[in-house]
């Protein structure tokens, strides 16, 4: 089963990376407010970001090393996502 590490862009302008093994329906408990506690509120949510990896420890991980990124970084890794 594959798990993916994913960064949202919230309507605030903050960005939010957390891990999942199903986008769509982690997306959809943050937009009803039962996702993180960090995203209630702060919508609308935006999926900037999403990357593959090959299991839960490895997205645990990167999400980690993403976390550590400044903002800038983090925006460089969403646009060259983009291309």
């Amino acid at each position: 089963m594959s798990w993916y590490v994913y960064i949202l862009r919230c309507g605030d302008g903050t960005l939010y990376t957390g891990i999942t093994d199903d986008i769509p329906r982690r997306l959809a408990a943050h937009r009803s407010g039962k996702g993180a506690k960090y995203t209630r509120g702060r919508g609308p949510l935006k999926l900037a970001y999403a990357e593959e990896v090959p299991d839960k420890s490895a997205a645990l991980r990167r999400e980690a090393a993403i976390k550590k990124l400044s903002r800038a970084e983090k925006e460089k890794l969403i646009e060259r996502a983009k291309k």
